[in-house]
């Protein structure tokens, strides 16, 4: 009982140092809580979205593609409409109901304005039916009538203001369709930021699927007491012989593939979001150990008269272990309160970006918390176990010491050589990487290296302390005279607080660092790849990687001051070599003139041989997997359509990054060897102008594609341009949680300024007393913080650029083979690390300037 009163009086006694480090606390389980928060809001959205969509059995064409899949031909897998009828007198089925969905659409109004999400969510247009009011229900007007009539959702209604009576066009590979709203429908779940369209039953067939009398799905709902597994093998049965063409999935099997779909885009957001919090939990132990150690130091007299008087070790150790669990306690229940907000926060920015999700889904699981005040309170008390130990160790003859004598000033010997052998063999393992033939084994040593380096830096940091804070002290200290030769004395007291201070401000650093350089190489290398590679003057492709539909590509072909137009179609396949091994692969269907638009190196043949009847080439890469060579025939199974035996004509070279790995064939291998409906559509098409007349011909196209506003023209600086720009909005997401980090240690830098006043309270008094004036004092104390700043900013920078360079040569093996240091941002990051310093000081030196000189000196 008096240990734990003695550490709440500690406690309470240091709260505003507390409160700092409470803060690290808190950032570090918020990032925890609000992932776990976030993605079970996600999984709770979905999985009512899916409980009201999903029939108890769902039949559909066996090639259909999945649930976020595009048709490659645009045009998507139908069923005939007779299916429903002879489904309907399966005995057990309550009702079936044909239905037509297609997401190869793109929605426009009267402004030609694409109404669809810009995010990740479809457009998707369906069928009017009894089988849509299980989701939706009418706001306002009324269900589709004739072709004329097009229903949309609210959401999309208002944000992009459409009233009934508006026109909406559709584009789709049939064709384009021009309607009136007729009607406005409100989800009864979460739409997760889809735009949905609606048609009548006739229109949706003849417009989406070509012609009426074909469905892509069949709905069907069991009587009451018959579950669907068993409904689904009663229609299986019933459908006989034929059941082989279809595809039949249960409600929770259809569940369970939707949430398949979305799973990598939640795993991606989950991992990288623990990951910040990962790096903001070990920054802020450096702040937790810091602290801890501070006030230890500082209690060094009160400690040892608590000896004195009869305190035992295990007491005083357990005192301070019991603050930190208090510390632990505080931070960790305002963090997992932050996390709901931090989560609430994630879905209005998701919203923003085209997902939309609902506050009303917030689902906040009992392990959450849980698992926030875990983390929160383990890893306090971790980090303050070292400074526990230590304080446990104080002798009651430490009664007789000053408090808060400075620590050594020399890094141990031992702790010295530890840091140089980690740092050696981290430097070891990342030349190792770098040095790597294959991407595997040289990620693990990247790994390895990042681990090892980083943990050497930590360790070797207060031995390096010495040396840098000396050299910045010549560079920015020296100029302010006595004052700074202060700052810099202070700075070198206790290099093993300077070093660990400095070490949390490393870490965001290196990252920051790292980061820059591989963004940087990825976009020197993609430009130099596009200068190297691409001949054509233009590249023409959707944004949200649908097929270019049969109107836009004869409007493109149609273009005038254009030389000449290619198309580029995408096949899937399954490819068996010549000894007898057949792999799922794809076929790049393209015209002649792509040899022209992409110049691409061979190791055998001629690639122009391709391009001949019935003959294809492969890559190098596969060439040497499979055996094969210039002259074997590869048998090939178009997905959809015939076996054909096709030639190997050329074998291209697997390196850069522009088509790597892809086998070529000429389109009319494609068109001679698929059914018609099945042909598919371009993914891209690039085209090249007439000698002189480029610019009349990228204005040209442009006007070409203006009706379809969902397909963009780029010349390759735009391309480059684009490129750019997606590294770059990346890296400023990665930048901006990386800053919540660096947040954390600049606390470390206040809280240790802070105690670090209080610790030469008498000091102060004393220099100020012999003529010291306040503004000398905090430019000192600001001068101190500065260095620090500095310090970590080099260690930082230099880590990271270390790790970017590893990681650069191991791209390399990808084909991202220009190493690009960016230096703008390095040294924009190290003089902005200054200003971090100044900032950090600002209170720790208002509060110095404050202090009663006479108090100051009678202070212990």
């Amino acid at each position: 009982m008096t240990v734990l009163k003695t550490s709440l009086r500690n406690f309470f006694a240091h709260k505003g140092r507390m409160a700092l480090s409470a803060v690290a606390v808190l950032l570090s389980v918020a990032f925890v809580s609000g992932t776990l928060v976030f993605t079970d809001t996600m999984n709770t959205t979905f999985d009512k979205l899916f409980a009201s969509t999903a029939s108890d059995v769902t039949v559909s064409p066996k090639g259909a593609a999945g649930n976020d899949e595009t048709p490659q031909s645009g045009r998507p897998e139908a069923l005939p409409a007779s299916l429903v009828e002879r489904v309907r007198k399966v005995e057990g089925v309550k009702d079936a109901q044909g239905s037509v969905t297609s997401l190869s659409v793109t929605v426009v109004d009267a402004r030609n304005e694409n109404v669809g999400p810009t995010g990740g969510a479809p457009t998707i247009a369906v069928n009017w039916s009894p089988y849509e009011l299980r989701s939706v229900e009418l706001a306002s007007g009324h269900e589709p009538r004739g072709p004329t009539d097009v229903v949309v959702d609210a959401g999309t209604a208002e944000k992009h203001h459409l009233r009934i009576g508006d026109t909406l066009r559709t584009i789709a590979v049939t064709g384009d369709h021009t309607a009136k709203i007729s009607g406005i429908v409100e989800f009864k779940v979460t739409n997760p930021g889809a735009t949905v369209v609606y048609f009548d039953t006739a229109t949706a067939q003849r417009e989406l699927l070509g012609k009426e009398g074909l469905f892509t799905q069949v709905m069907v709902d069991a009587e009451p007491g018959v579950g669907d597994d068993a409904l689904k093998k009663d229609v299986a049965a019933a459908l006989g012989a034929d059941a082989k063409d279809y595809k039949l999935h249960t409600a929770a099997e259809v569940a369970d593939a939707g949430r398949e779909d979305i799973a990598g885009f939640l795993d991606v957001m989950k991992y990288a979001m623990l990951g910040f919090a990962g790096i903001a939990f070990l920054v802020g132990i450096f702040l937790i150990v810091n602290t801890f150690s501070m006030l230890v130091a500082q209690r060094t007299r009160e400690i040892g008269l608590m000896r004195a008087i009869g305190a035992d070790r295990r007491q005083v150790n357990r005192s301070v272990l019991v603050e930190a669990l208090l510390l632990g306690l505080v931070g960790s229940v305002a963090g997992v309160a932050a996390g709901v907000g931090l989560a609430v926060g994630l879905m209005k920015i998701m919203s923003s970006m085209g997902m939309e999700l609902s506050t009303r889904d917030l689902t906040v699981a009992w392990t959450t918390p849980a698992v926030g005040l875990a983390l929160g309170i383990v890893v306090t008390v971790l980090a303050a176990y070292v400074p526990a130990r230590r304080a446990g160790k104080v002798s009651p003859m430490a009664a007789l010491r000053d408090a808060g004598t400075p620590a050594d000033g020399k890094a141990g010997r031992v702790r010295g050589a530890i840091g140089i052998v980690l740092t050696g063999a981290g430097a070891a393992a990342l030349v190792a990487a770098a040095r790597a033939a294959e991407a595997g084994p040289g990620s693990l040593w990247l790994g390895l290296g990042v681990v090892l380096t980083l943990l050497g830096f930590v360790v070797v940091g207060p031995l390096l302390a010495g040396g840098v804070v000396r050299a910045l002290g010549v560079v920015v200290l020296r100029i302010f005279g006595p004052v700074g030769r202060m700052a810099e004395r202070n700075a070198l007291r206790n290099p093993r607080r300077t070093g660990a201070t400095a070490a949390a401000l490393m870490i965001g650093l290196a990252l920051v660092a790292g980061l820059s350089v591989v963004g940087s190489s990825m976009v020197a290398s993609a430009t130099e790849e596009l200068d190297r590679s691409v001949g054509a003057d233009f590249i023409v492709r959707s944004g949200t990687g649908q097929p270019i539909v049969p109107q836009a590509q004869a409007a493109l072909e149609r273009t005038p001051s254009l030389d000449h137009v290619t198309e580029y179609k995408w096949v899937d396949a399954r490819i068996t070599d010549p000894r007898g091994k057949t792999t799922k692969a794809g076929l790049a269907a393209t015209d002649p003139t792509y040899l022209k638009d992409l110049r691409r190196e061979t190791t055998a043949g001629t690639l122009a041989d391709a391009y001949g009847k019935d003959a294809m080439s492969v890559g190098s890469d596969y060439a040497a997997e499979h055996g094969v060579k210039v002259g074997d025939v590869l048998t090939v199974a178009l997905t959809g359509g015939d076996t054909v035996k096709l030639k190997v004509a050329a074998i291209t070279a697997d390196t850069g990054q522009v088509d790597k790995g892809a086998m070529y064939t000429d389109v009319s291998t494609v068109v001679r060897h698929l059914p018609a409906e099945r042909v598919p559509n371009s993914l891209l098409v690039l085209a090249s102008a007439k000698d002189g007349r480029e610019t009349a011909a990228y204005e040209a196209l442009k006007d070409a594609l203006a009706p379809y506003p969902q397909y963009k023209v780029s010349n390759q600086a735009d391309y480059k341009e684009e490129l750019q720009n997606q590294v770059g909005q990346l890296l400023n997401i990665v930048y901006g949680l990386l800053a919540l980090a660096i947040v954390v240690a600049v606390l470390g830098v206040v809280n240790t300024l802070a105690l670090s006043v209080v610790e030469r309270t008498r000091e102060i008094g004393l220099m100020r007393a012999i003529g010291l004036s306040r503004r000398q004092l905090r430019r000192m104390i600001r001068l101190e913080s500065v260095v620090i700043a500095l310090f970590g900013a080099l260690l930082g920078l230099g880590l990271g650029m270390g790790w970017g360079t590893a990681a650069q040569k191991l791209l390399a093996l990808e084909g991202l083979g220009v190493l690009e240091i960016p230096w703008p941002t390095i040294v924009t990051v190290f003089v902005g690390s200054a200003f971090v310093g100044l900032f950090a000081a600002l209170v720790p030196a208002f509060r110095a300037g404050r202090m009663n000189v006479l108090g100051a000196i009678a202070s212990e």
